[in-house]
């Protein structure tokens, strides 16, 4: 048989003469929910007889408290711990990135651990998750002999360069299968100063491909178009050595959203390095 008390004044000496008071708190005890455990342990200690219970506590007017009282170090711990569980659960969220260094060609960027480099994919460099294979991450630059930036503002402004950008991404996923269908859109476009005082533009793209589920039909009610693939696609411009840099990060729409904390720290490691002569 157990002995429940609530946080309720106390009711009214029995017959029986039973008197209820409450312990101090232990003293050193500093955090919320230390304090109200040692509430809890302190309201009594039952010794279970037979057939009936007594419970004997002892209180002291400086550990009184109101219920209200109580009430709030009851959510106040309860918010504090759901705050530790939030701060947790991000930081295990995040994967462990990787750097890699091109002292060659002059630029430098971090990548998940766990993707793998793929060559004669046609990028200066190129790392894709083995799991999603949509999801890739590469490297391009103008030829030295052809270019002469001095610096990424040379593109105009952030928009500027998006429009610019997102032309380039339409240009290469051109497809002359028949019923094929692309819609794109400029989600967002900003510009940085890194810590080694150069700019970076940073640009959003998201590009959806829709095709026809049976093209050579006649009647337009037997051609529907079905989405193939929605994808963002996100880039990172610089300029050094008189060269245009790009990072390149492509990831499913609905990835992103997933991932979009470890991809955004993929693009702010990006950087375009002076190459030694």
């Amino acid at each position: 048989m157990a002995a429940v008390l609530e946080l309720l004044p106390p009711p009214p000496l029995s017959a029986a003469g039973h008197r209820l008071t409450m312990a101090s708190p232990s003293p050193g005890v500093a955090s919320p929910s230390h304090w109200l455990t040692a509430f809890r342990n302190s309201r009594g200690s039952c010794r279970r007889r037979r057939p009936s219970f007594s419970c004997k506590a002892q209180t002291t007017k400086d550990f009184a408290i109101s219920r209200r009282n109580a009430a709030t170090l009851i959510f106040s711990s309860y918010i504090l711990s759901r705050v530790d569980l939030h701060d947790t659960a991000i930081a295990q969220q995040l994967v462990e990135l990787r750097e890699y260094i091109d002292t060659f060609d002059g630029y430098s960027f971090k990548y998940p651990r766990n993707w793998i480099e793929v060559r004669g994919a046609g990028a200066d460099v190129f790392f894709r998750d083995p799991f999603v294979l949509d999801e890739n991450i590469s490297v391009e630059f103008s030829s030295p002999s052809s270019s002469s930036y001095k610096s990424v503002e040379d593109l105009g402004s952030p928009e500027d360069a998006a429009k610019k950008v997102l032309k380039q991404y339409l240009t290469e996923f051109m497809s002359t299968r028949l019923g094929v269908r692309r819609e794109s859109s400029i989600l967002s476009t900003s510009s940085r100063v890194a810590d080694d005082g150069k700019m970076y533009y940073q640009v959003e793209v998201n590009i959806k491909s829709y095709a026809n589920n049976n093209e050579l039909a006649v009647m337009p009610k037997d051609r529907v178009a079905r989405l193939e693939w929605d994808r963002r696609y996100l880039s990172v411009l610089g300029v050094e050595n008189k060269q245009l840099y790009e990072l390149r990060l492509q990831t499913p729409e609905n990835v992103f959203e997933e991932e979009e904390t470890d991809l955004r720290r993929v693009m702010d490691s990006f950087r375009v390095n002076k190459i030694a002569g």
